[in-house]
């Protein structure tokens, strides 16, 4: 632009200076939404020619100048408060008054609805991929470690023995429930608010379902004032990717701890030294990793705030709004994949997790449970293994021997504990391995439970990929179908 030419060919002299004009500007941070804005105002230049608003000769050369526009960048713009003023600033710096035409029968509040609806769409593919690759890794992870014995904890402390595969299984499990809360956000992210103008319509003879098609939205956001004003899509991706920070925190956590009593080891290029300690291998990444929840909830927390009370319709309010999910969109996305590196390239060591997998009297349960199956009542049953456990413990113990429970049985029963089951049985109880395969119910640590749940996972990866893949097609053939139309006109 040459010095002599407005600084806003939108605003004119009116508004057009003062010393707020920087604090309402948003424009350096809208770069994110530039390429989402040129397509949006595309698609509005298209149906207002077809419709027969602006002429086609007008179309073209807006359509030819928003080429310009795209070709020069973001960086390229005039000062504006925003990336969709200084865009309409720029056609009309080519196009001459004519430019203005592109901002018929719109307004920037729908206008700014689209371009969030436009990008955000897209990140939110991005993040359910992630949750893909992170569970297709725990998977693939798990289906190496089917026998693996480990340790199982409830308040940090032995609990029951369990496998790594059923452990890993368990995040897989949570980790797709993150994938459906993206997934199914989208659905609700990909409808057009375009067209509602300002927020109570346009006398214009618009036609909505036309852009909505040009730009790939499935369904239109019809009431016009909730189309301009509404944000609770950036409430809703928010809070599922905060979700899924929660878990990816949880899993950090976990890896952080066994890597901390040598059940795991992390590859280096997961983990790094200390300053000053040269023997520290610390798991930096995966604290990067569990501190991201922090993040998202915060994100989450000031979006809440930012929304709550606002009044209908459009409020200055919401241009603060985005960049809460936004900025959750990046961190999350980067968290999920070093989770699914760091448990891809990390070492379970076998041998110590075996040894692990017994302490505490983990296997208690299940001989409370074989006797439950006896016919003893469960809470008798719960009741001499405790005393049989302290017992234990008296003696420097970590596990009652079947002396210890058969004694034990005798004074709470009055009858040898081999009265109800064999000694084979209390011996295959007691042993973690014979622990873990009697637990073979649906989704139980068993191999045949987890050969089952495994099986479920692929299909589960199979139809969300599936559904990604799909929504990402359609995207693509109505860009396609936009770029023939503009094509026809420029």
């Amino acid at each position: 632009m040459t010095e002599d030419v407005p600084e806003s060919a939108v605003r004119r002299d009116r508004f057009s200076g003062g010393p707020a004009r920087g604090f309402l500007s948003s424009l350096a941070g809208d770069a994110r939404i530039f390429d989402a804005d040129l397509a949006v105002d595309r698609a509005h230049v298209v149906m207002l020619a077809e419709q027969g608003i602006v002429e086609d000769a007008v179309a073209g050369e807006i359509l030819a100048a928003l080429d310009d526009v795209e070709a020069a960048g973001h960086g390229a713009l005039p000062e504006g408060e925003d990336v969709h003023e200084a865009i309409e600033t720029a056609v009309i710096d080519i196009v001459g008054d004519e430019g203005g035409k592109m901002h018929t029968a719109r307004s920037r509040n729908d206008e700014v609805a689209t371009c969030l609806r436009y990008r955000l769409r897209e990140d939110l593919l991005d993040a359910a991929e992630t949750t893909l690759r992170l569970r297709e890794v725990l998977a693939e992870e798990a289906e190496k470690h089917t026998e693996t014995l480990m340790p199982g904890y409830t308040h940090l402390q032995p609990a029951q023995p369990t496998t790594v595969a059923h452990y890993l299984l368990s995040y897989e499990s949570a980790v797709a429930r993150d994938t459906e809360r993206l997934l199914d956000t989208y659905s609700r992210i990909n409808v057009s608010p375009l067209g509602a103008a300002a927020f109570a319509g346009t006398p214009f003879d618009v036609d909505r379902e036309r852009t909505a098609e040009l730009l790939g939205f499935d369904a239109l956001v019809e009431n016009s004032m909730d189309a301009s004003s509404a944000r609770d899509f950036l409430l809703e991706a928010t809070s599922a990717l905060a979700t899924h920070a929660v878990t990816l925190s949880g899993l950090a956590e976990d890896l952080i701890l066994f890597a901390n009593r040598g059940y795991v080891d992390l590859s280096d290029d997961y983990s790094s030294t200390s300053s000053i300690m040269p023997q520290k291998k610390n798991p930096d990444t995966l604290e990067l990793v569990r501190s991201v929840a922090g993040e998202a909830v915060g994100d989450l927390t000031a979006l809440l705030t930012t929304l709550k009370g606002l009044p209908r319709a459009y409020n200055r309010d919401l241009q603060n709004a985005h960049p809460h999910t936004f900025d959750a969109v990046d961190s999350v996305v980067e968290a999920s994949d070093v989770a699914a590196g760091a448990v891809a390239t990390a070492t379970w060591e076998e041998a110590r997790l075996k040894k692990a997998a017994g302490e505490g009297f983990s296997t208690a349960t299940g001989v409370a449970d074989r006797l439950a199956m006896a016919g003893i009542p469960f809470r008798t049953a719960h009741e001499i293994l405790a005393e049989a456990a302290a017992v234990a413990e008296e003696e420097g113990r970590d596990t009652p021997d079947v002396a210890t429970l058969d004694a034990v049985t005798t004074d709470v029963l009055g009858g040898s504990l081999f009265e109800y089951v064999s000694r084979e049985a209390v011996e295959a109880a007691l042993d973690p391995a014979a622990s873990v395969a009697s637990r073979d119910s649906t989704g139980g640590p068993a191999s045949e439970a987890v050969e089952a749940a495994l099986a479920s996972v692929e299909e589960g990866l199979d139809g969300d990929a599936e559904a990604i893949e799909t929504s990402r097609h359609r995207l693509e053939d109505a860009q396609a179908t936009l770029e023939e139309r503009v094509a026809t006109y420029v």
